[in-house]
């Protein structure tokens, strides 16, 4: 079975890694990348997927830029501190030979999700703002994409840059309250699984080896990402966050999911949590079951989707 997908993305250590299994897998038809602000500037995003995409010889990838900022809100500076200020661990990067699609992201989405209704899944694992603007372009590409997958949010797991948010839902809330909540086949794929997952030295060791050019890369920016982790939750490695929802995607006997009913807070001291309500649970108000029903994993077999991430790459 062959995915065809659009990603989504903001590159960004973890997005690069994801990048190149979306680049390389047999399973996967990579129809374009769509580049957001969030772990990066998006003129730097859109270089990322550029150069990552070249590396990989895969000059055929088309990529459009996007967000340059949230819908509403005012935007924080990116985390160079957590991806460097080139997104890549700061390493010495070559020359970029391609250029971006002269259409903005939203529109290259809603055009190609047009011209193949029920084949494209949207696979984002940044700030959902392209997601949200394609919506706004024609509502109608709800109902004519085959899935959405979503890197983000947190169920159980408390959040990663304020007690209860994750980093994309807390970039742009509003967009991400748009595109949770907006009907289409949605599986949020956040920090409950993607925390249980390591990508290790070895692992990379072995990635490095099999990537040519691009494992160069790969191995030098997980070396800046792999400090800052041990710090933050004393690994010995990284956490693969973005290669999380390609995994969902291709080996989703490897997680639990529940289905239910997602909200986000956009404003307050909640700003960017997501709030889950279990379908068939009733509470004190209507309320919280009121949005479209959607999938959301809560378990992973973290070891296995590690594994299977340095296989793919290897």
């Amino acid at each position: 079975m062959t995915h065809s997908i659009i990603f989504d993305t903001d590159p960004g250590v973890d997005d690069a890694q994801a990048i190149a299994i979306a680049l390389r897998h047999p399973e996967i038809e990579l129809l374009g990348m769509t580049t957001t602000y969030g772990n990066v500037d998006v003129e730097v995003a859109t270089r990322n997927a550029l150069l990552l995409a070249q590396l990989a010889g895969r000059h055929d990838v088309p990529v459009a830029q996007g967000a340059a900022g949230p819908m509403v809100k005012a935007r924080h500076a990116p985390p160079a501190h957590i991806h460097g200020a080139n997104g890549l661990g700061d390493i010495a990067l070559p020359e970029v030979q391609g250029k971006a699609d002269p259409r903005s992201a939203a529109q290259f989405i809603v055009d190609t999700v047009n011209a193949r209704p029920g084949e494209v899944t949207l696979v984002a694992v940044g700030p959902v703002g392209n997601l949200a603007a394609a919506l706004q372009l024609d509502p109608a590409i709800i109902d004519r994409v085959k899935g959405v997958v979503i890197m983000g949010g947190s169920i159980r797991e408390g959040g990663n840059v304020t007690p209860v948010a994750e980093a994309n839902m807390f970039n742009d809330p509003d967009a991400a309250s748009r595109v949770l909540t907006a009907g289409w086949p949605l599986t949020l794929v956040g920090l409950d699984v993607t925390h249980r997952c390591v990508l290790t030295p070895a692992h990379m060791a072995r990635i490095e080896a099999g990537q040519g050019e691009l494992g160069k890369v790969l191995a030098g920016s997980y070396a800046f990402y792999r400090d800052f982790y041990h710090e933050f939750l004393g690994i010995d490695g990284c956490c693969p966050h973005d290669s999380c929802a390609l995994a969902w995607l291709l080996r989703p006997e490897l997680f639990t999911t529940a289905r239910g009913h997602l909200t986000v807070a956009t404003e307050g001291d909640a700003e960017g949590q997501t709030i889950f309500a279990p379908e068939g649970r009733g509470f004190i108000e209507a309320r919280w079951s009121r949005t479209p029903a959607v999938e959301v994993c809560l378990e992973v077999d973290g070891e296995a989707v590690s594994d299977w991430i340095a296989d793919v790459l290897a």
